[in-house]
């Protein structure tokens, strides 16, 4: 029997302390090619920037790069940041994937720039403005993907006639409702901001308009997902997240760093709970503890489908992580 709920994965290429970008993304390759065979629905990756614990900036080069590694598994942006990008150019780049891989690629867009903003600047794009013309670039993108009209003077080639589905992603009501307005499916970022996860997911469901593209609401969130044989032990791999998240708030970014034994002593109280509620939307334990929490989510935000991401050291626990979330995907 086919499983009702779709589980996707979530990947920023981390680069572990000790090893390369290139390392990075070969584990990537390596993950991706495991989940195509645990199930998984689609891989995406994020675009993130002048960050070095991630290997994901140019995202269209490392979605072609999985996809030629894999068969059956969709692959895609989650995502790409417009504001970064000329619509031509992401309708070119992700027709061409489309081209190369079709029925299998993805193109989720983000409203931020993915990075601090002397680094958006340096992506030379005019940030004036830039975030107001989120909801007309997607139009434009729209308009690329779609048949070449008469006496369209500029065209994507490739990128007409692919009709590369678009998802919109955020992290606030703004994308729930652009979502919603266009009638586009809509994921939520509530691995790393999950204060509006559930009033987003309530606005995009009522405000829907059906459009050519969606005839109901399509949602989807992330997850953290650390899962191990025994709860103590994912616990234990679940620091180097907690580590992660704390030095964001430090503004002192790095290569992901090992598991430590003890968290409390990284940090200090206050940091943990600021930590603690920044990642509440995670499932760190074994297969059953992984699989009540992912059943708790669920059932909260009313979700179509689920999207797990995990930042883990060793890559060999990482592999077995998204393992055992499989399974407990499977069992919901």
């Amino acid at each position: 029997m086919a499983n009702p709920i779709p589980y996707s994965i979530l990947d920023i290429s981390p680069i572990p302390q000790g090893f390369t970008a290139g390392d990075a993304l070969r584990n990537s390759l390596d993950v991706a090619q495991h989940a195509e065979k645990w199930g998984y629905t689609r891989y995406w990756v994020a675009e993130h920037h002048n960050m070095t614990g991630n290997a994901s900036s140019a995202t269209a080069v490392l979605v072609g790069y999985l996809a030629g590694g894999t068969k059956t598994i969709r692959v895609g942006s989650g995502g790409v940041m417009l504001p970064n990008h000329a619509p031509l150019v992401i309708a070119e780049q992700f027709g061409t994937l489309a081209s190369i891989y079709p029925g299998r690629i993805d193109l989720g867009l983000g409203r931020a720039p993915g990075t601090d903003q002397m680094t958006a600047r340096a992506l030379r794009r005019d940030l004036l403005g830039s975030d107001d013309r989120f909801p007309q670039d997607v139009r434009e993108l729209q308009h690329y993907f779609g048949p070449i009209l008469e006496g369209q003077a500029v065209k994507a080639i490739p990128g007409a006639n692919t009709e590369v589905p678009i998802w919109i992603l955020g992290s606030s009501l703004y994308g729930a409702q652009l979502a919603a307005h266009f009638g586009l499916p809509y994921a939520f970022a509530s691995h790393f901001a999950p204060e509006q996860l559930l009033e987003a997911m309530k606005i995009y469901r009522e405000l829907f308009k059906p459009s050519d593209k969606l005839d109901k609401p399509y949602s989807a969130f992330v997850m953290n997902v650390v899962a191990a044989d025994t709860d103590e032990e994912a616990q234990h791999l679940f620091t180097t997240l907690q580590q992660n998240v704390i030095r964001m708030r430090r503004n002192t970014r790095g290569p992901l760093p090992p598991p430590i034994k003890d968290i409390d002593d990284f940090c200090e109280p206050y940091e943990k709970a600021t930590a603690s509620h920044a990642l509440q939307v995670s499932a760190v334990g074994s297969l059953e503890t992984v699989r009540k929490t992912m059943r708790h989510w669920l059932d909260l935000t009313g979700a179509s489908e689920l999207v797990v991401t995990g930042q883990i050291f060793d890559h060999q626990a990482r592999l077995k992580s998204f393992e055992i979330a499989a399974q407990a995907a499977q069992g919901l």
